[in-house]
């Protein structure tokens, strides 16, 4: 009867041990739950384009290719006029004002209302294009603040009105380009341009043109 009575007290205590595993795996399904439950519904993850050397990567770091990209394809929607800047100028802006900060929004609608003032929007016809050779590099997106960038844009101005050229020119723009991570459904970036830094877009000279690694003396900081 002895031996039956150790092996019924066997039988408790491993059950015992069971139950106690069973509460500990219930505390830590409950830890996993809350935790899941608090995570962001959506995590936005800048991809650098080139993986061939691999890439250590944080969810709140965006590489500067990534930052050149955005402000080139931004810029250059804002820039096309397909038929009539009469009214192409305006629906551009509209288009992308999720991607404009409000700043840059009235300084660009200001400057349509003075243009067509003057009368330099009718039946006119607008495009700008990357300068052949003077594509992305690092040294081309400044870092002046934390998620603050100035990217250096080198593109080819081509204008006509009613299909006679009128401009065609070849122009610096310094564009600034700053995190805004208001609406992930309008603006998957969580970047917006914010107009142009220090003295703004100037032409480019011969030597510049003939030269791409001179893309500017040196990165204008304007904050510490």
């Amino acid at each position: 009867m002895r031996r039956y009575r150790l092996e019924i007290d066997n039988v408790r205590s491993h059950l015992r041990s069971l139950w106690i595993v069973i509460g500990l795996q219930g505390l830590v399904i409950l830890a996993l739950w809350l935790g899941w439950s608090q995570c962001p519904k959506q995590l936005r993850v800048h991809v650098p384009p080139d993986l061939r050397s691999g890439a250590v990567l944080t969810a709140t770091e965006v590489p500067p290719a990534n930052v050149y990209a955005f402000a080139f394809y931004i810029f250059q929607q804002l820039n096309r006029w397909s038929e009539n800047g009469a009214t192409d100028y305006g629906t551009a802006i509209f288009r992308i004002s999720p991607y404009l900060t409000p700043h840059y929004r009235n300084e660009l609608i200001a400057d349509m209302e003075l243009k067509a003032q003057r009368g330099e929007l009718a039946y006119r016809e607008r495009s700008v294009h990357e300068v052949p050779g003077h594509g992305y590099e690092e040294r081309r997106v400044d870092v002046l603040a934390p998620d603050i960038w100035v990217v250096w844009l080198d593109l080819d101005l081509l204008e006509s009105v009613k299909g006679m050229p009128v401009k065609q020119t070849t122009i610096r723009y310094p564009i600034r380009v700053v995190r805004q991570a208001i609406d992930p459904e309008t603006n998957p970036w969580g970047l917006a341009l914010d107009g142009y830094s220090g003295e703004g877009p100037r032409r480019l000279t011969d030597s510049e043109l003939t030269d791409p690694k001179a893309v500017h003396a040196g990165p204008r900081k304007e904050f510490q």
